[in-house]
């Protein structure tokens, strides 16, 4: 390897999340002198991460287990792990009643059918910010350099060698209206031998970088939203519910009374530590209705009498939203070429490129895992940088990732295809069932409304701040709208500015008869604006480093 020059490092890893830590942790395991970087947007480890988060052990043992002996007898892994599952429930909601139906899954489990692999019993439920928080303090302690408060704007190609030079960081210092203000900071770019991305859901820096180099999806990335809350609860009420245990359910209020089960998703109730219950609903973001939040939603799933019962004196304490990546094995982004999941000394890992398991509604096993594989392809091509996407491909693909994104191959798109209805009982067939085409989540939204609307307006203000989201409020707008025409010609009139509603953040509003992004600072960096716009008519651009949500135990 070269000697180190200023603004230089051997691997640059973009996202401190569960995937980009394993693999720098990895990296300095395998071989201590190379100099490994991770650049994180969020002001701390932990911030920008939020999940349900279900985590198979095995993933941190192989990660853990050779790097960090005896790491399991520490008391930041105890807590962390405190609650390992041991009761798993499935339940089907109407409007008023309750019904389990954990025997349907576990009959599908013995009869090795895809909906089987919903089983977490001896899994964890932890916090993933938590969880970031502790995996970034052991890469620091490793000698990983950790720098929180990075945001990336741009990735930056050699045209004709197909390489990463460098990844660049945002400008700053700018007012609102793009004007050098006197304490203005170039964003510099950092150079390295590696790129690893690991980002996240629909990662700003990723997804230029796959448009940049050429990759494809076979079929388009599909999404849904997560909305979540976290209860402090008496500890009469967390005894009442369970230590080490998990609920989900089906129905409503995503299955209305006569229209029956035309949007994907459901409930989901996790225990915590120190008497803490997370509260949360999943939404496929291809829902049709123009007037839909998945706040509404959340609301109404707690006030149903088997959840409120539960959290009923409870105190909301942390709040949260994100997107998940749907589309599966379909959806991975690659080298049509090569096939690689990356491109020469570029490699992508975790939901930045997709790894979730619909079947387990999770993928935090294999964002980690991921982490390590690509830490092992760069290790073995230190001195053949352009093989090292291949090298991480063919691992990938030898491995348990592989299998189980295979598994659900067409899962998430049957479901589009049919609707839950009839999608899910198909699903069964798996492998069986051809690849479906499916539109993209926005070209689902019509005119249609949702019967189940509240009267009151969900109280975003509160969000927000339980969020912790915080921005320079005199800087650029990071959300853009594209064509302002669109918004007062078509999607105003037909369909009533759906950005206003589904936005969690309130970010959107109507000035002056105008629509436009007037609270940029409140954005909590969900990206659900440029994927739900019903006209593709928004994009999400990087605001200053440290901006976003401030999680801690989401």
């Amino acid at each position: 390897m070269e000697e180190k020059k200023y603004n230089q490092t051997n691997v640059l890893i973009v996202g401190a999340g569960p995937a980009g830590l394993a693999c720098a942790i990895r990296l300095k395991h395998k071989n201590p002198h190379l100099d490994v970087c991770v650049i994180e947007k969020g002001l701390d480890l932990g911030n920008n991460n939020l999940s349900g988060a279900v985590l198979e052990l095995e993933s941190l043992k192989n990660l853990l287990d050779a790097a960090c002996p005896g790491w399991e007898k520490t008391d930041d892994a105890k807590k962390i792990l405190e609650q390992k599952i041991v009761a798993d429930d499935f339940v089907f909601l109407t409007k008023k009643r309750s019904f389990g139906i954990s025997p349907f899954i576990k009959l599908a489990k013995l009869l090795h059918l895809g909906t089987g692999q919903l089983i977490h019993q001896g899994d964890y439920s932890v916090s993933i910010s938590m969880l970031t928080k502790w995996l970034g303090q052991i890469a620091k302690q490793m000698g990983v350099e950790v720098l929180c408060g990075f945001a990336a704007s741009d990735i930056l190609c050699d045209e004709l060698q197909g390489n990463v030079n460098a990844v660049k960081l945002v400008d700053q210092g700018l007012d609102k209206d793009g004007n050098r203000q006197p304490n203005f900071v170039e964003g510099e770019k950092i150079n390295a031998d590696f790129f690893v991305l690991a980002e996240g859901n629909d990662g700003l820096i990723s997804e230029k970088f796959i448009e940049k180099a050429g990759l494809k999806r076979r079929q388009q990335q599909l999404y849904s939203v997560g909305v979540k809350e976290l209860y402090k609860v008496t500890p009469e009420q967390f005894k009442k519910f369970g230590s080490g245990r998990v609920v989900h359910s089906l129905g409503y209020p995503l299955w209305q009374p006569l229209i029956g089960p035309d949007m994907f998703g459901g409930g989901i109730i996790y225990a915590g530590n120190d008497d803490h219950i997370s509260v949360g609903v999943i939404v496929g973001a291809d829902w049709k209705y123009h007037n839909f939040n998945p706040q509404d939603a959340l609301t109404l799933f707690k006030e149903h009498p088997f959840v409120k019962q539960l959290i009923e004196g409870g105190v909301v304490v942390e709040a949260g939203v994100k997107m998940i990546p749907e589309g599966g094995f379909c959806a991975i982004p690659k080298d049509p070429q090569t096939g690689s999941i990356g491109k020469n000394n570029c490699l992508i890992l975790g939901d930045s490129a997709g790894f979730v398991n619909m079947l387990k509604i999770k993928g935090l096993h294999n964002a980690v895992n991921s982490g390590i594989l690509a830490a092992d392809a760069i290790v073995t091509n230190l001195d053949k940088p352009k093989l090292a996407a291949r090298g991480y491909t063919e691992l990938v693909n030898k491995s348990n990732i592989y299998k189980e994104m295979l598994s659900a191959c067409t899962f998430r798109q049957t479901v589009a295809k049919f609707g839950p209805t009839f999608g899910i009982p198909l699903s069964v067939l798996g492998n069986l069932l051809p690849k479906f085409t499916v539109e993209k989540d926005y070209e689902a939204m019509t005119t249609a409304s949702y019967d189940l609307k509240l009267p009151i307006d969900f109280d975003k203000n509160t969000f927000i701040a339980l969020a912790g989201t915080h921005h320079r409020e005199d800087q650029p707008s990071h959300l853009k709208i594209i064509d302002k025409e669109i918004c007062r010609l078509k999607c105003t009139p037909k369909f009533k500015s759906p950005c206003i509603t589904f936005c969690p953040a309130g970010v959107y509003e109507t000035v002056s008869g105008e629509v436009k992004p007037a609270n940029p600072s409140n954005c909590i960096h969900c990206k659900t604006c440029q994927r739900k716009c019903p006209f593709d008519n928004i994009r999400w651009t990087v605001p200053e480093g440290g901006g976003g949500p401030r999680y801690k135990r989401l």
